[in-house]
């Protein structure tokens, strides 16, 4: 497999940590430069753009084609913006994978049970991070059949 992926890429990471954030935009940039990737920093900013609210109200955005998402932020925590997001029919469709510092029996239960596609605890390393994001990369948009969802269904 090389790291070229069918196509461009949109990715909504979801992280209250700008550092954390930083690091994960540019480890996927390093591997798929034609990526795109928008920020959330908590669950509330992430229903927002999901659902063009908020500082998103008229925003020209698409939905993202994969949600990383942390589980420990201020306002909405990732455990329960997960549940908000697998309950809505608009937005079930888009794969979710959990990237928290988490490794947490419960949190991983928690996330499966409530939807998750995948739960990843973040790597230590930078390189290490750059390792995994290009198997997210790799899985998500050359393996695996995604959805197309057009949210007229």
């Amino acid at each position: 497999m090389t790291d070229q992926l069918q196509k461009p890429i949109h990715i909504l990471l979801v992280d209250d940590d700008e550092d954390d954030r930083y690091l994960t935009r540019e480890a996927f940039h390093q591997h798929y430069p034609a990526s795109r990737i928008s920020f959330a920093e908590d669950g509330e900013d992430l229903l927002d753009f999901l659902r063009y609210e908020g500082r998103y109200s008229g925003a020209a955005h698409t939905l993202p084609e994969l949600i990383l998402l942390d589980l420990n932020m201020p306002r909405k925590d990732g455990r329960e913006a997960l549940r908000e997001i697998k309950a809505n029919d608009d937005f079930r469709h888009i794969p979710i994978v959990v990237l928290t510092t988490s490794d947490a029996k419960d949190d991983i239960e928690t996330s499966y049970f409530n939807g998750a596609n995948s739960f990843i605890t973040k790597p230590p390393t930078f390189q290490r991070l750059s390792e995994v994001t290009k198997a997210i990369g790799q899985y998500w948009f050359n393996v695996v059949t995604v959805c197309e969802h057009s949210g007229d269904e």
